[in-house]
């Protein structure tokens, strides 16, 4: 689905373009068939120019369906689909997780740098780093809000910290916990302080256990690990009206 929302949105001018092409064409058929109907004599005349004239009138019926179709995929079901809409700065693909890690030392600290061919170890004892696959850095890469365990619906506000050395972008993701691809979600090209980072609409997603990652990259497109909660997607509830 979010592929197909996607190609709808990146080819949106093409399709108008091609569509009123096709309008214009069968608007003057519309017109040449209304003339020849009206210049008819016989029955059987009449009738072969009413049947064209009412198949010149369908086409155009289809085709005027077709742009309110695009419109309204694009303006209103596309901004709805996670993934549908990706967010992309001119220099860098915030959607691809770069191939290159960045160490979590080297954040930290200019001195505990990794030495070329060394394996990396993380250089921190914090317990937000130790969880969740070592991504945490307090004050640097942090998910606040929702937090681990908690159950969650609708759309949910994300609030956390993306503020690293040389800072490029960051972006968040989800998964459920079987699956080895992310999806993202949102992405931002500004420094967060325990603020907001995104919203994470639910609405759409199944009841069960997803995984909700924090991605950091700084400007030479190093990612850091993905600091993740573990969350559960519930049924929104929904509000009774008033008398």
């Amino acid at each position: 689905m979010a592929e197909a929302l996607s190609f709808v949105r990146a080819f949106e001018v093409w399709i108008y373009l091609l569509l009123g092409l096709g309008a214009l064409y069968y608007i003057r058929k519309f017109f040449l068939y209304w003339q020849e109907l009206q210049g008819a004599g016989f029955g059987l005349e009449r009738e072969n120019a009413q049947s064209r004239l009412n198949q010149a009138a369908s086409v155009l019926v289809l085709i005027v369906t077709m742009a309110v179709s695009v419109f309204l995929l694009v303006s209103f079901v596309a901004p709805a689909v996670p993934g549908a809409i990706p967010l992309l700065t001119p220099t860098l693909d915030l959607l691809t997780t770069p191939t290159t890690t960045l160490v979590v030392s080297s954040i930290q600290s200019g001195q505990n740098t990794v030495p070329a061919g060394a394996p990396a170890t993380p250089a921190t004892t914090d317990p937000q780093a130790t969880q969740a696959g070592g991504g945490c850095l307090t004050d640097m890469i942090a998910i606040q809000s929702p937090t681990e365990g908690q159950e969650v619906s609708g759309v949910v506000e994300v609030i956390g910290t993306a503020d690293i050395p040389n800072f490029g972008f960051y972006k968040f993701e989800m998964k459920p916990p079987d699956d080895t691809n992310w999806l993202t979600i949102q992405a931002g090209n500004t420094v967060v302080k325990n603020a907001r980072l995104g919203d994470w609409d639910t609405r759409r997603l199944q009841v069960g256990e997803y995984l909700l990652g924090l991605v950091v990259v700084d400007n030479q497109a190093r990612a850091s690990e993905h600091c993740v909660v573990r969350l559960r997607v519930i049924p929104a509830v929904e509000e009774t009206p008033g008398p």
